[in-house]
């Protein structure tokens, strides 16, 4: 068996060989590729949280308002706790640049005992005034060494520390400081909002961590280093997920590869096989025969794709990070291993895809009788027993069924299957309904488009492999380019329905230090020209400390800010202050309109209603919508981030925008236009979904190889047919116009199918997996003009793939082409 796999191997075509051993390659490329920058962007997420916390067992962390640090002697003294190390957490803005730095300010005395690597000999450089100490990749990112002054924005205010050194311990783009100097230059006097706890040997962490959170203010919560390192990667475990199935994706098109491949190698071989069986071989034999060589394509695809993927990794986090363009892991310097794990995985996947991609050849190659086989002409009855409608009518039902299921731990697995469902079945009934369709066409009265339908007629197999090809690859790129398209205008029409002002301001970063100085406010409202103006305090509340936070906004006029969806709750006498909430926290936390619930709101619980559920796409992960007069009556805190303004008639945003910068802290405001918002943020959409689009990109070009492949491996094979059409007195002409019509109506039947079931999965991916995925909804909103211009391209490939195929199939002379048969 050996040696007649090596003989098959060296005396097969080496053309289809190399589009099958790229198909493989290239999904195994792909998907070994994301998994090696996914599992770097996670392990240095979470080699951070690590790094900050050293041997710390338990970690004490408040919201962004933190919590009084008189807890922290009483946390010091709890039974059980060994070591306690206090800190100040803040992303704080970098003056001048577009970016924001984590700056955190520790005790070094008690910091060096759960973090060895602090005990430097300079560290004490740290207790001077304004002193901090940089990660390396903060400085090589601001361009700054010892010495040099770093500049900070506090409110309005810049604050300038003097950089004592480069601690390459530190991970991601980070700085250390004094916890004093801290608390004193970010206006956090009295407050902490972290703090380290190594409890001693022996102690039950659980009852120790239960003894902490008893004297713990609301929204501050005792979090185990595990659960920390798992919510660190938790942000953009949907996008990692949703990267890794694209990948898949571009796997599953390879293996339609070797399906085509396989079929029309395993017709060119039916007069060996049988050969084969009459001198004696079973027909197992024959199935583990043609198996045997799909595995070894596989092999040594999965293999090459192996270590394009190792390169392919390294190309992509130099052009776009560990985030790939997505913004997940902004500031992490992703360092790419070879994981053996995961090469094994993606090197038995690559062979399992490309085994299932020859079962069906494999078992025709075992069906066909011998005597049937040995005679001329039998390539027209490749796979002659179409597979019946009901699996293909049985897998769309079930798909239908697994797309009204819930997702499982947070990820839309059913959604998954539903896709896999619908596509294969699509494949599975396409060849069937192909065939009624071209029985049911009436013969042309032109010799060349007659032949060309009886041709499709009487070998329905050969076409059922060029189809398979055509929907697989067309019905993804179409769902694909339906759901880009409706998140996109979704997205384009809900900034053009949250960004009614004519100018918006803030300082230039919204970190935890990025607001507006008290009275500012006033002053922007006395303007002249302004006719009114809205203002807004953004916050973080912690409801699980297993997910991150939720965005709390609280803005004038709240009400109106977002476009809210379904019911909305109307408010009766006694009921407490409303909110609204995105529909990621509704998800999340089983919250509706009319559901009264409790937040902690800066260290205190606060009841409130839900007044309704609003459409949120640049948060996530959730927020919660409150009127600032509320807000402010509950809290006390009258401080603002953001404004923005509508101007009186006549006056312009130039004017205005200077008439800002005039004011006291002017200088510090980031000022945008409406329209100049909405493109930053379509830009930002756009180089997220660059990753996708390249993915998706990859897997249609290898849908779109199949075919080719296909249709010109059957050309080249009706060389004897070519040869009697001659001799019947057809011309090279008739028979490549006839070719032309017979690749034109397949691509043509082939993408109406596709564009069919490519449109039932855009449903799925717009109303399930991008639901349960990232918790935001969007209407559909297919491109029209695009999918037509796919169309077109295809059938134009086919028509040009069939026509050149058969100049080469004819290139034979006619006596000789005939002579073949005998």
């Amino acid at each position: 068996m050996l040696r007649l796999l090596l003989l098959f191997a060296a005396r097969r075509g080496r053309g289809r060989m190399a589009l099958s051993v790229a198909g493989i390659a290239l999904g195994v490329a792909l998907g070994y590729g994301v998994h090696l920058v996914n599992r770097a962007a996670v392990s240095d997420v979470a080699a951070a949280v690590r790094s900050l916390a050293g041997e710390a067992d338990l970690e004490v962390r408040g919201g962004r308002a933190g919590f009084p640090e008189a807890l922290y002697p009483r946390i010091a003294r709890l039974p059980g706790v060994a070591v306690v190390s206090p800190a100040l957490e803040l992303d704080v803005g970098v003056a001048g640049t577009e970016r924001t730095l984590r700056v955190t300010g520790v005790d070094i005395l008690r910091a060096a005992l759960l973090q060895p690597q602090l005990i430097l000999d300079d560290r004490y450089e740290l207790l001077a005034p304004d002193r901090v100490f940089l990660s390396a990749a903060a400085a090589e990112g601001l361009g700054l060494n010892k010495g040099d002054t770093l500049s900070l924005l506090v409110g309005q205010t810049v604050v300038r520390l003097r950089v004592a050194g480069v601690l390459s311990s530190l991970r991601g783009v980070t700085a250390l400081t004094d916890i004093a100097t801290a608390q004193w230059r970010f206006g956090r006097l009295g407050e902490l909002n972290r703090i380290d706890v190594r409890i001693s040997p022996g102690a039950d962490r659980q009852k120790v961590a239960a003894a902490m959170q008893a004297l713990l203010p609301p929204g501050s919560h005792a979090i185990a280093l595990e659960t920390l390192e798992a919510a660190s990667a938790y942000p953009s475990r949907s996008y990692r997920v949703n990267l890794n199935v694209l990948a898949m994706v571009a796997l599953f098109t390879g293996g339609f590869l070797v399906f085509s491949a396989q079929a029309l190698e395993v017709a060119r071989r039916r007069g060996e096989h049988a050969l084969l069986r009459v001198l004696g071989l079973k027909t197992r034999q024959i199935s583990l025969l043609v198996l045997q060589e799909a595995a070894l394509l596989g092999a040594v695809g999965a293999a090459v794709g192996l270590l394009l993927g190792y390169g392919l990794a390294l190309v992509a986090v130099r052009a776009s990070g560990a985030d790939l363009g997505a913004g997940m892991f902004r500031g992490v310097p992703p360092q790419i291993e070879i994981s053996p794990v995961g090469a094994l995985a993606y090197f038995l996947a690559g062979i399992a895809v490309a085994v299932l991609g020859a079962l069906l050849p494999a078992l025709d190659a075992a069906r066909t009788p011998p005597a049937r086989a040995l005679k001329a002409g039998d390539l027209q009855t490749l796979f002659q027993r179409i597979a019946p409608l009901w699996p293909g009518v049985v897998l769309l039902a079930l798909g239908a069924a697994l797309a009204q299921l819930g997702p499982v731990r947070g990820v839309p697995f059913f959604g998954y299957a539903a896709i896999a469902c619908l596509l294969v079945g699509a494949i599975g009934l396409v060849p069937r309904l192909a065939d009624w369709l071209f029985h049911a066409l009436p013969l042309p009265s032109q010799p060349p488009l007659r032949l060309a339908l009886g041709q499709l007629r009487a070998a329905p197999g050969q076409a059922a492999v060029s189809l398979a090809a055509i929907v697989a690859s067309f019905s993804l790129m179409a769902a694909m380019a339906i759901m880009v398209a409706s998140f996109r205008q979704s997205v384009d029409d809900w900034l053009r329905t949250v960004l009614p002002a004519e100018l918006y301001f803030r300082t230039t970063h919204a970190g935890d230090t990025g607001i507006l100085d008290p009275g500012f406010e006033a002053r922007v409202r006395a303007l002249p020209g302004v006719a009114r103006a809205d203002f807004l305090r953004s916050g973080r509340i912690l409801l699980d400390p297993a997910r991150p936070p939720l965005v709390l906004i609280a803005r004038d006029r709240a009400e109106k800010a977002f476009p809210v969806l379904g019911e909305r709750h109307e408010r009766r006498a006694g009921d407490p202050p409303a909110v609204w909430i995105s529909e990621a926290v509704s998800d999340l936390y089983g919250f509706s309109s009319g559901s009264r619930v409790e937040l902690p709101i800066l260290g205190k619980r606060h009841a409130v209603i839900v007044a309704g559920i609003f459409r949120d796409y640049a948060r996530q992960h959730g927020a919660v919508l409150i009127d600032r007069a509320d807000y402010v009556a509950l809290t006390g805190d009258r401080a603002v981030n953001d404004g923005a303004l509508w101007l009186a008639p006549g006056a312009s945003p130039a004017a205005a925008m200077e008439a800002l910068r005039a004011l006291p802290g002017g200088a510090q405001l980031d000022m945008a236009e409406p329209g100049e918002s909405r493109e930053v943020s379509l830009r930002i959409f756009d180089r997220s979904f660059a990753v996708t689009y390249a993915m998706d990109a990859v897997a249609v070009l290898v849908g779109l190889f199949g075919l080719s492949s296909s249709l010109a491996a059957i050309v080249l094979a009706r060389r004897r047919e070519f040869g009697v059409l001659r001799h019947l007195g057809l011309t090279r002409g008739q028979i490549r116009a006839m070719l032309a019509a017979e690749g034109g109506l397949l691509a043509l039947v082939g993408s109406a199918a596709g564009l069919a079931a490519g449109a039932a999965i855009s449903l799925v991916l717009v109303y399930v997996i991008n639901r349960q995925s990232f918790h935001w909804s969007m209407e559909l909103h297919p491109p029209y003009l695009l999918l037509l211009g796919f169309v077109f391209l295809l059938v134009c490939l086919a028509v040009l793939t069939a026509i050149l195929s058969g100049r080469e199939a004819m290139g034979m002379a006619p006596v000789r082409a005939v002579r073949e048969d005998w």
